[in-house]
Order: C-alpha cells, then structure tokens, then sequence
C-alpha cells in the first residue's frame, strides 16, 4: 500500500510505499477514497498534538471509502460497505485500519469526498454543544466560524435552534459562515469582538462561546460571555493557550469547559457512535451541508496542511488518491 509518512517530528513528509499491518479483532480494513485534513494533523507531525505518534508515522484522522476485509467480533460491518470514520492516525494511505466502534456506514447519498469531512469536525461540534447545554433561543457565538470546526458550528447551533453570531477573520470568510445559517457576522479584522456582541445582545453576553481559536480571542470571550455562560475551549489554532483569570470566571458565574473530543472515543465510544448518528440525521434533513473548499491528492498532504496552519482555506480541505 502507498501512504504519507511523517519520518521524524518537524521533518517534510514523504510519500512511501509501506506494508499492510495485520487486522486485529473488532478492526476493519478501509480503501481510502479521501481523508479528511485538520489542524491537529499539523500538531501531530510537530509532535505537539496531545495523542503523540511516534515517528516514523502516518497521519491522518478521518476517512471515508469502501470496507475490504473485516477481523473477527465486528458486529455490524461487512466487505463492500460504504463508510466513514475517525481513527488515532493512519488516514491519509491507500488503505487504513480502524476499529468498528469508530466506523459509520454512509448514506447512498453522501459521497465520499463529503464524508471524508465529517467525522471529526461535525462530531466535535455535535457532541461539544451538547456538552455545553445549548438550548433553543440561546445565543452561541462561534470563533474561527469559517474554519473546519467553527462552519459545522454554525450549522449546528442553527439546527439546535439557537441565534448564531459567527466571528472570523476577513468579510469573505464571515459570509462563508452566514451562507451556513448564522444570523450574524463579525470580522474581527475590522470589528471588535466584545464590543458587537455587547451590540447584538443588547449588553447581555453570549450563553454559550465555541472557541477552537484560544488566544486573544479567548481574552474577549470571557469579556462577552453572560452571566452564568459556559465557554467551550475546543482547541488553540491561534498557536496560543489562554491563562485564565479565574476570578472572572467567579464574579460571573462562568463555566469554562474543557472538551477534546478525541478522548470520547476511548472513555465512551457508544455516546460518540450516538452523537454521530444524530449528526448524520441532521444532514439527512437538510440542516447540515459540508463545506470542502479544496481538494488535493494525497501525496499533497503538506501542501493541505499548510493551507489549514496559514488560515487559507473555509470548511474542509480533503486529500484524494
């Protein structure tokens, strides 16, 4: 099998031909048709992503394609099937193994290159604002709204029947988010972030904040926040992790939430298999329509990632054989 390797942290990946590694029980064998790309692949190579690969190692933690060989105690999967799926690395190869737990049989309608997308990002969002108890007529203020996280956000949010303000940087990038449903934008290239949200909820705050940003704009977060909001730190793609006053969280009654999706898959597998099936229905509604702005072969896999770490791409980029 052909796939992407990353021979040593901070080193140009390469494009290899490698051995199959055996299946274990419980695990399926994938064709890829497309990877899914995310920012955490980039901190993976670094070695500074929280669930470290040793070297020499393939990244990649979604994909989509077609089941070609099934291990034992797999109850629900069979050669032939259509899926998608979430896997600790491994995703950007010709072929990659994953454990059943983690694989999603796909609509007849949802292609491939879509799927590829799917999992992590509409995963994380999904289960992440339900972990942070958004309700019906509640305001969620989304960062990086136009990224591969912050679209699926939006959607979302819109979905669970909140009103949406979405927050990104450049006037394109804001109406990418509200084409997805948000009720209101902010550049904050040229907007301040506490100050419109202050504007739009006639001095109130937001009740729930979606931050993959972490940085300054964790700073105006807790500076927009209601009284008694919660605050989901998804991740820091602004490079910097906020120190958090925890005296502002005490006068406002503020619950700042952490949330790393990955780890449900080994603390709680099931919920994440629920929490993807909601998701799904979602899109089967209509509610839900990935975004992927480019597409790019996998031996490409650098380029992809540069696209994510230089903020110039919207939704998701997606690798190809």
């Amino acid at each position: 099998m052909q796939a992407v390797v990353c021979p040593a942290f901070g080193a140009a990946l390469e494009w290899r031909d490698v051995e199959p590694v055996p299946l274990s029980a419980g695990q399926v064998r994938i064709q890829v048709a497309a990877a899914g790309v995310n920012f955490a692949d980039s901190l993976a190579i670094a070695g500074k992503y929280q669930e470290k690969m040793e070297p020499p190692f393939t990244p990649g933690l979604e994909l989509a394609g077609t089941v070609v060989e099934v291990a034992e105690n797999v109850p629900d999967l069979r050669v032939g099937d259509r899926v998608m799926a979430n896997v600790s690395g491994g995703a950007f190869a010709s072929h990659c193994v994953a454990h059943w737990t983690d694989v999603h049989k796909l609509p007849d309608s949802l292609d491939f290159v879509a799927a590829a997308g799917f999992p992590v990002a509409y995963g994380t969002s999904h289960l992440g604002l339900l972990k942070a108890g958004l309700k019906a007529g509640e305001t969620l203020v989304v960062h990086g709204a136009a990224g591969g996280v912050g679209l699926t956000a939006v959607e979302i949010g819109v979905a669970m029947g909140a009103r949406v303000i979405a927050t990104a940087g450049g006037p394109e990038k804001v109406q990418v988010a509200l084409d997805h449903g948000a009720h209101h934008g902010i550049d904050y290239k040229s907007q301040d972030i506490r100050e419109t949200v202050k504007a739009l909820t006639d001095g109130r705050g937001a009740d729930v904040i979606y931050d993959p940003v972490g940085g300054d704009v964790f700073d105006a977060s807790l500076r927009c926040v209601a009284p008694d909001g919660r605050i989901l730190v998804i991740g820091f793609a602004s490079g910097t992790v906020p120190q958090i006053p925890a005296n502002h969280l005490l006068v406002k009654n503020v619950t700042v939430i952490g949330y790393w999706w990955g780890a449900y898959r080994k603390i709680n597998p099931m919920l994440v298999r629920d929490s993807m099936a909601a998701a799904l229905d979602l899109w089967a509604q209509g509610k839900l329509r990935p975004h992927v702005s480019q597409v790019l072969k996998l031996s490409q896999a650098a380029e992809a990632i540069g696209l994510l770490k230089s903020r110039a791409s919207t939704g998701k980029v997606v690798l190809v054989p």
